[in-house]
This record gives structure tokens, sequence and C-alpha cells, in this order.
């Protein structure tokens, strides 16, 4: 009997234990957030940006020398000589080469490179070719190409003061239902500098919150999903042009699975000038106020 009570005893202490030491939603939520913001302030991160350059097809080239193509900013003078080089445009091939001028090296994956380099355009990994303070990779936007520089000097890195949030609250971490669309369907996304691309969309979630019943359509992100929407909050606490949401795993359909606002945060056009975020259709516009996730202050 002794041994039976002991034993008990033992459960109820273990259990109180590790209830005690369980991390809370809160917890969890500042975990989420902290490294969103780590992210964020990372080297050759959204902070970084100081320049975007749409290419034209053939020789581009580049430095900080005014008879460039491409003039970088007067900040990055004397990182590498006026004549960076030039990146050569096929859009017949679908190629983008960078050919340094000569005497120039640079860095990419660790290693150092002179002469012709092919850079990569997927979205998947920016392909990153460096010098000192100076990154820059290329990007494809419906067959045209555009060139982005970073500094990771650059004073918005150094003096963003950090991200602003409402407190967490789980009355917006809500169970929505996958729906899927009965056939392939895309959506027509503008982004702020008013381009048009079609996006894959498998369905929407739907979901209820405070007693009203929402959707919001989706758009397909490698398994996972991504969900571009406005509220009520917008121009007031949260940025004007919307909010950003990402579930990892696409459910199956008609299956359910959490919806957390709490984690909603700003895209990357609400700290730099040089990226074309898109806006939310107008579906994905809910009337009605989530005051959740991450807040704007125009003024900073």
């Amino acid at each position: 009997m002794r041994t039976c009570l002991l034993a008990m005893l033992a459960c109820v202490l273990f259990a109180m234990t590790s209830s005690a030491d369980a991390p809370s939603y809160a917890d969890e939520i500042q975990k989420w957030r902290a490294t969103r913001e780590e992210k964020l302030r990372a080297e050759n991160g959204w902070l970084t940006l100081v320049g975007r350059y749409p290419l034209k097809d053939g020789a581009n080239t580049i430095g900080t020398g005014k008879d460039n193509d491409v003039v970088f900013p007067a900040v990055l003078k004397g990182t590498g000589p006026e004549r960076l080089g030039t990146v050569h445009v096929d859009g017949t091939a679908k190629t983008v080469t960078l050919k340094l001028a000569t005497g120039v090296s640079m860095v990419s994956g660790g290693k150092s490179f002179t002469g012709e380099r092919v850079l990569g355009t997927a979205t998947t990994k920016r392909d990153w070719v460096s010098l000192d303070r100076l990154s820059m990779h290329t990007i494809e936007r419906d067959g045209k190409y555009v060139l982005r520089l970073a500094d990771n000097e650059s004073p918005v890195r150094k003096n963003f003061p950090g991200c602003k949030w409402y407190a967490p609250d789980e009355s917006f971490r809500v169970r929505a239902k996958f729906v899927p669309y009965p056939e392939e369907k895309s959506l027509s996304i503008v982004n702020i500098i008013d381009e048009v691309s079609k996006q894959p969309c498998p369905g929407y979630a739907e979901f209820t919150l405070k007693g009203r019943t929402h959707r919001l359509d989706a758009i397909k992100e490698g398994e996972g999903l991504f969900f571009v929407f406005g509220d009520e909050t917008a121009g007031d606490t949260t940025y004007k042009p919307g909010r950003f949401l990402d579930i990892e795993k696409q459910p199956a359909a008609n299956e359910t699975f959490t919806l957390d606002f709490n984690k909603a945060y700003n895209p990357p056009c609400a700290f730099s000038a040089y990226t074309t975020c898109p806006l939310p259709p107008k579906q994905n516009v809910l009337n009605t106020r989530f005051e959740a996730g991450e807040k704007f202050d125009a003024k900073r």
C-alpha cells in the first residue's frame, strides 16, 4: 500500500512539474516573433535593401560611377571600383550573367570568384553575391529581370527599433476549414507598383471569429499556404496595404486547421522602398478589426 501511495504521489508531482515547465501560449508567440525579427534584422535582410534596378536585355554596366547603366547609391562609393562589372541579360535563354571588371573579386557562399558567373533567379533561394558591405542578387518577374542591392551597414538596419505587436490574444487563434476549389484556379494579384501576376489558388480558409463567418483565398506556396489579407485596422494600427499569414502545410480537402492571426506580419514593403509587395485581393479585405499580430507606426 505504501509503495502504491508513493508511486501515485510521484505521478502527481511529475504532472505538476511538467505543467509548470510547459511553455505558455504567450511564450510560444514571443518565441515565434523573436525568430521573425531575427530574420528581419539578418544580413541581406529586408532592412538592408538600398536599390531595385530593372535590367534591360543585353549588357547592363553596374557600379557607383555615373556613366554606368545601373548607378549604385553614393553611400557605397569606395566599395569596389566605380565600374564593378556588367550584368548581361539574355531574355531568350532566360539567363543572367555577371561579368566582373578586371581585378574585381566577389564572394558567393563563402567562396571568392572572379570573371564571369551565372546568377540564379529562383525565388526559393536568393543567389547573393557580395563585396564588403555590398550584396546583390537578381529576381525574375514575368520575364523581366531586376537587380536588388543591399548595404549591410544600412542606417535602416542599424537604427531599426524593432517590430511592434498586439499582445497575444488566443481569441484570434481560430479553427478554420480548408475548402478546395473544384478546379485549378489562379488569383490576379496586384502589387504596390501596379504590376499584376497570376498566383495559384487551391482553395480558401473558412472560419468564424467573434460570431461572424469569414473566408480568405489562399495562395499556394511550396507545401504550404500564403494569405494576403486586409482588415479595418489597416491604416490605423496596422500597415495600410495589408498583412501576411503563412501555413506551413496545405491541409487536406475540408480538413480543419489552426489559423493564428497573432502571427500575422507586415510585408517587406513596410520596411523598405525597394520591394514590390502583393496587395490583398478584394475578397480578402475583411470588414472587421483583427487586433492581433504585427502593428505599424508610419512615423517610425
